[in-house]
């Protein structure tokens, strides 16, 4: 069966996450996980942790601003759900291409 919409556009992230896994201490038993994708931990990464407006991050990822303003949106309620929640959190998958630091 053929995907619906149009294909995604690959996103551009400067490095793979350091830490691939983040698990809740406290919590009994195996708690339930969560994912995010390498695109939505990169424009954590840039908005939140970096700094940069949504517009420039959105240049970085080689992306429209709106759509690294609905990755941004995504990967908050992700986070949040799990932060709340006490899920695990795992970075994999998405659409995605490592470029190296300072050439995007």
């Amino acid at each position: 069966m053929k995907p619906k919409g149009r294909p995604k556009k690959v996103r551009r992230i400067e490095e793979a996450p350091p830490i691939m896994v983040f698990s809740p201490r406290g919590k009994p038993g195996r708690p339930d996980e969560v994912n995010i994708a390498y695109e939505e931990w990169e424009a954590i990464n840039l908005a939140d942790h970096k700094g940069l407006r949504q517009g420039k991050a959105a240049m970085h990822m080689g992306i429209s601003r709106q759509s690294f303003g609905r990755i941004l949106s995504r990967a908050h309620r992700i986070i949040g759900d799990a932060l709340i929640n006490g899920k695990i959190i795992r970075i994999a998958g998405g659409s995605y291409k490592i470029t190296k630091k300072g050439s995007i």
